[in-house]
C-alpha cells in the first residue's frame, strides 16, 4: 500500500520524505536516542542514504517494509520512526522497530504510534492487507525500560531473551523478545485489554 497516511489522536503516521533527511539526526544521530537501539549514533550523510532507501522501497510491489515518519498531528513535526516488517524467517511473522526523539519521551506517544502501526500492521480497518501478519515482534534492550512499558500497555508479551543478540560499542547485548498474535491485535489497536 502506498502511500501511507494514517491519524491517531496525537500522532500521523506517513511515508518518509527527501524533507525528513534533516529531522531523523534527532531520533538517530546522538548517544541519548540510540542507547537502546541496535546501532551507533549516525551522521547526516548516512541518515540520507537510509531515506532515500526507504523511499525506494516504498515503491516496491510488493512491499514487504514500512519505514514510517511518526508526526505531531498539529505541527506536523517528525518525532519518530516505525518499521512494521513482514519477517522472512518467520511464517506469517512480522517485525516492529520504533523509536522516539528524546524530546517527546515521556508524553505517551510511544503507546499511541505503536497502536497505530498495529492497526496499520493487521489491518483492521485499514491497509496492509496483503501481509496480514499473525504474528509481530519487536525486541528491546534489556535496560530500556520505556519500551517495556509501551510494548506491554498495548499488550505485547514477554516471551524472552535472545542471548547476545547485538554487537552494540563493542560490547555484545542481550536482546528481550515481546511479541502479539494477530487475534490480540484488535484488542490492542481500540486501546483495550488483550483478551477482550
Amino acid at each position: 500500500m502506498y502511500p501511507v497516511d494514517r491519524s491517531g489522536t496525537r500522532l500521523a503516521l506517513r511515508e518518509l520524505s527527501t524533507e525528513d533527511v534533516n529531522a531523523v539526526p534527532a531520533v538517530y544521530g546522538s548517544p541519548e536516542p540510540t542507547e537502546h537501539l541496535s546501532f551507533e549514533p549516525r551522521g547526516r550523510e548516512e541518515v540520507g542514504r537510509i531515506v532515500a532507501c526507504s523511499i525506494a522501497a516504498a515503491a516496491e510491489t510488493p512491499r514487504g517494509e514500512y519505514a514510517l515518519a511518526v508526526v505531531e498531528r498539529e505541527s506536523a513535526e517528525l518525532v519518530g520512526f516505525g518499521r512494521p516488517a513482514l519477517d522472512p524467517h518467520q511464517q506469517g511473522g512480522a517485525t516492529l522497530g520504533f523509536a522516539l526523539r528524546p524530546r517527546s519521551w515521556g508524553a505517551g506517544y510511544g503507546v499511541e504510534m505503536v497502536r497505530l502501526l498495529f492497526g496499520f500492521g493487521f489491518g483492521f480497518g485499514f491497509g496492509f492487507d496483503d501481509l496480514r501478519p499473525h504474528r509481530i515482534w519487536g525486541a528491546r534492550s534489556p535496560r530500556n525500560e520505556a519500551s517495556t512499558r509501551t510494548m506491554a500497555a498495548v499488550g505485547m508479551v514477554e516471551e524472552g531473551v535472545i542471548r547476545e543478540h547485538v554487537l552494540k560499542g563493542g560490547v555484545w547485548r542481550d536482546s528481550v523478545v515481546h511479541a502479539i498474535l494477530d487475534r490480540e491485535g484488535h484488542a490492542a489497536t481500540q486501546g483495550r485489554p488483550v483478551g477482550d
